[in-house]
This record gives C-alpha cells, sequence and structure tokens, in this order.
C-alpha cells in the first residue's frame, strides 16, 4: 500500500517523546500534516513495553512530564500505568490519537534529493504487509534500546536449571512468585525496583550482584508541593515544583563531576544511615565515582526497608554457575532460588532498527555528527530525538519540540523547504554522545551512536541550561546549517 499525499510532519514513535514532539508541532502549525507511526499496538512506548512489577520512573514527576501538561498530583515517582495512562491523556487532548498508525514496524528511510522528500517503507506487524509513507520532515522519536530483546547474557550450566529465568523485558504475564524463592541478578534501576515490589509476596528475594550501584532515598510525597497547594492554584504549585526539581537535579549532577570524593562520601553516608548497623555496606559502596553510572532512587527507602525486615538480601559475587535449584557463587555459597530474573541491562539499538540513505546512498547514523544534540550531520529534514541522560529524558524531548518549531517557522520565512546540518572538515572526534557513561550498556553499544564534533553545535554536553539558551535562543541560522 502506498500513501500517495506526502505529510509535512512524520514522527516514528508515539511514547513520551514522540507524542511530546509532536504536540509542540500541532499546537504551532495547526495546517500542517502530521502523522505517527507506531510499532506496538498502543501508544507509550517504553511505558506499555515494561510490566514487571513497580515498574516506575526515576525521575520526579513534576520535571519527567511535558512541560505543556502538568503533572498535577505530588506523588514524585509516578508507576508505569500511570505514566502510560498520561501519554495516552496527552496524545488526545492534542488531536493526535486518530493520527497514529500502529502496529508499523519502519523498515527504511530514504531522502531524494529531486523531490525533496523522505521516503519510508513500514512492515504491519501482524500481516506482513508493507505499507509506504512520504514525508517533508521526518523526526524519530524511537528511543535508544532494542524493545525485541533486552541483553541476556549466556550464564553456566543454566541449561541445569530447573526454574524459570526471566528478563524483565519479556516479563510473562502468567508469573506467580507467591512463596516462590527469587534471585535477581543486578545492581541497576530495574533490580532496585524488583526487590522490594516482589519480597511482600515471594519467599524471599536476593539481589545478586557483581559490583554495587549509587543508591539513594527519596521521598515519594512532595511536602513542600502538599502545603503551597493550600493556598496557590495546581498550576502555580506544578511550576514551582518543576523548576526547583530542575536546579535540584542539575546542582546534584554537577557537585558529583566537580567534587566526585565528597558527594561520595555524602551519598554513602546517606546509605548507612538508611541500612542501619546489621548490613554490610560493602553492598552499596561502588568502585566508580557518582554519576560515572546513573544513579538509583528508591521512593522512600523502599529497598532498604525491605532488607532491613528479612524480606530480602543482597549478595555481592560472581556467578561460577547455575544449579539445578539455584545459583554457585564463586566463593562457595549457594543461593537457592525457583525463580531467576537477569535484570542485566538493555541492547542499544538506534532508529528502531531502521535503515537511512539519501538518494540510495546509506548514511548509517553513527558515522555522523549529531548537530545541536537534535539534527543529524549530512542528513537532510531529518531531526533524531534523543533525551538526557542525566536528567529527565522529557526535559530534553521538550526542547528539542520546541527547537523544531522555531525551525520551521524560518524555513517557512525563508521560503525553503530544505535544512542540512554541514560541519567543517576536521571537526569530527571518534568519540560517542555518551562517552563519559561507563554503564554497561552504554559501553556494548558506544559503536552505534552518533559522533560527537571538537566544538560549538557539535559537541552534546547533557546539561539542560546550555542546550536551553542553544535550542530557544540562539538564532535558528548559522553557518553549519544550510537551507535550500
Amino acid at each position: 500500500m502506498h500513501t500517495t499525499t506526502p505529510l509535512d510532519v512524520l514522527v516514528i514513535g508515539a511514547g513520551l517523546s514522540g507524542i511530546g514532539t509532536a504536540c509542540h508541532i500541532a499546537r504551532a502549525f495547526p495546517e500542517k500534516s502530521i502523522a505517527l507511526i507506531e510499532r506496538r499496538k498502543t501508544l507509550g512506548g517504553t511505558w506499555d513495553l515494561f510490566r514487571y512489577p513497580g515498574i516506575r520512573s526515576d525521575s520526579d514527576m513534576a520535571s519527567f512530564g511535558y512541560e505543556f501538561k502538568p503533572w498535577l498530583t505530588s506523588t514524585v515517582l509516578a508507576d508505569g500505568p500511570a505514566i502510560r495512562q498520561y501519554v495516552i491523556d496527552t496524545a488526545k487532548e492534542f488531536g493526535l490519537y486518530e493520527r497514529i498508525h500502529f502496529g508499523l514496524q519502519t523498515l527504511s528511510a530514504d531522502w531524494s534529493t529531486h523531490d525533496r522528500l523522505w521516503t519510508l517503507v513500514t512492515r504491519d506487524e501482524e500481516t506482513g504487509a508493507q505499507q509506504t509513507f512520504t514525508c517533508r520532515y521526518l523526526i524519530s522519536c524511537t528511543g535508544y534500546f532494542n524493545h525485541d530483546a533486552g541483553y541476556r547474557p549466556t550464564f553456566p550450566g543454566e541449561d541445569a536449571f530447573h526454574g524459570r529465568i526471566i528478563h524483565p523485558q519479556q516479563w510473562p504475564e502468567d508469573l506467580d512468585y507467591t512463596g516462590k524463592r527469587v534471585v535477581i541478578i543486578g545492581s541497576g534501576a530495574t533490580a532496585v525496583t524488583l526487590v522490594p515490589a516482589m519480597a511482600g509476596r515471594a519467599a524471599h528475594v536476593t539481589m545478586l550482584q557483581r559490583s554495587p550501584s549509587y543508591i539513594f532515598a527519596l521521598p515519594n510525597q512532595d511536602k513542600i508541593s502538599d502545603l503551597l497547594g493550600r493556598f496557590l492554584p495546581a498550576r502555580w504549585v506544578y511550576w514551582l515544583a518543576r523548576r526547583r526539581n530542575i536546579a535540584i537535579q542539575r546542582a546534584l549532577y554537577l557537585s558529583c563531576r566537580r567534587w566526585p570524593q565528597m558527594m561520595r562520601r555524602f551519598l554513602l553516608s546517606q546509605v548507612e544511615k538508611q541500612i542501619g548497623p546489621d548490613i554490610d555496606m560493602r553492598h552499596f559502596t561502588p568502585k566508580y565515582m557518582p554519576w560515572d553510572e546513573r544513579l538509583c532512587a528508591v521512593p522512600d527507602g523502599d529497598l532498604f526497608q525491605t532488607l532491613r525486615n528479612g524480606s530480602a538480601s543482597v549478595e555481592t559475587d560472581h556467578i561460577d554457575r547455575f544449579t539445578t535449584d539455584g545459583i554457585l557463587l564463586k566463593s562457595g555459597k549457594t543461593l537457592a532460588a525457583d525463580i531467576i530474573i537477569a535484570a542485566t541491562g538493555l541492547n542499544i539499538q538506534m532508529l528502531g532498527g531502521m535503515t537511512l540513505s539519501v538518494d540510495g546512498q546509506a548514511r548509517p547514523l553513527h558515522e555522523q555528527m549529531v548537530y545541536k544534540g537534535l539534527l543529524i550531520e549530512n542528513i537532510p529534514n531529518l531531526a533524531w530525538v534523543f533525551g538526557y541522560t542525566n536528567a529527565p529524558w522529557t526535559l530534553k524531548s521538550d526542547l528539542a519540540g520546541r527547537y523544531l518549531c522555531r525551525l520551521f517557522q524560518h524555513m517557512d520565512e525563508c521560503r525553503q523547504s530544505v535544512a542540512m546540518p554541514v560541519s567543517p572538515p576536521g571537526n569530527a572526534l571518534d568519540v560517542s554522545i555518551v562517552d563519559s557513561l561507563q554503564s554497561g550498556y552504554v559501553q556494548r553499544g558506544r559503536e552505534l551512536l552518533p559522533r560527537q564534533g571538537r566544538k560549538g553545535p557539535w559537541q552534546v554536553t547533557m546539561h539542560y541550561g546550555k542546550d536551553k539558551a542553544m535550542l530557544l535562543n540562539e538564532p535558528v541560522a548559522d553557518e553549519a546549517l544550510v537551507l535550500s
């Protein structure tokens, strides 16, 4: 099937980024034709895919929600179903729900210089039938990981294990862990979420980690906002909370980078107060400095409470092999298990696996630099929305949507239909856009990520304040952005 009428804007992905970006454009340009392609049967992206117990945001909702649609509750960290419903409600409120083409996987996108159009080939996930779309401007909001499969290493002897081995990305709906012994392999955000969520029903939950992560407790009720809500309108309370939380997050990150030893002592001292004298601090003392990997937030210290009451425990060791009824560790200790959960991370994937080309010539994303953290070098009329790794993802996607509105307005005023970033010679570095982050999934997938440049708009700083100034205040026209 071929869609004959070219769209003005086509967005790939109907998760938080896709819906947010589309909302910005639809509000600013009601006359433009816009549509979204979503591989899943419903919208929500990550928040529809992950269904494991306790799934929640790892950022406060005042700054994780959209700037244009306030999250009007004082709950700090929201659960997955609430976030998914928030995305659905936003799409319906702004008239985008009926513009989403569900169940289509985007296979390829080719730009025609002659026609000044993108041609996208998609495949219906159910029937296998192909459908073609054309558009003047293409925006990728597909996230950064493979939705088909998470990172799942093979463990020695796992075939001998008589229980179930599960990856959180493919959580089975029929899993009943009541009264079961559960071992969760991992120490990241997924693992620290699963432990307290499962501990109430399981016989016992053990978190098995090779090395600890930085974990900090966060109050799950915004008492300041509750107090202000008695006197001020809800939207005012939201804006105050949003500005406050963005400032706190930024100060925490910058402090960790500038004074790593001091912040390390501070973070570990907070954990020590939470776990008490009976739990060994070596389980919570990472070998790396804060923000070399992401910090893990636990609402109201629920993980620490679970460890203190004995319904869960933590082991820091290496796996020797799986046995029929558990895991044998290198230390010689055996962890009995009926269910083993491999919370071992993600597989990085760009553009949802779609291939890019210009006039039939391949343009792999990882060979190009990113301009202003959003547009792609040497590829016309393409935006690639990639959120923050050190702050709420949505903060960056909000900036991206607002910048694209500025760009479209500028192109319309100049009567130009094509915009393409072009870098000066010798500017490219063999450094990915998140090279400073040492997380396992980043290091495994660093060769798949776009590159950075030596200076200016070709550097990805992950700095909200600098990005805000660059994307919203600096002139759209500059020597690197070629309009034609």
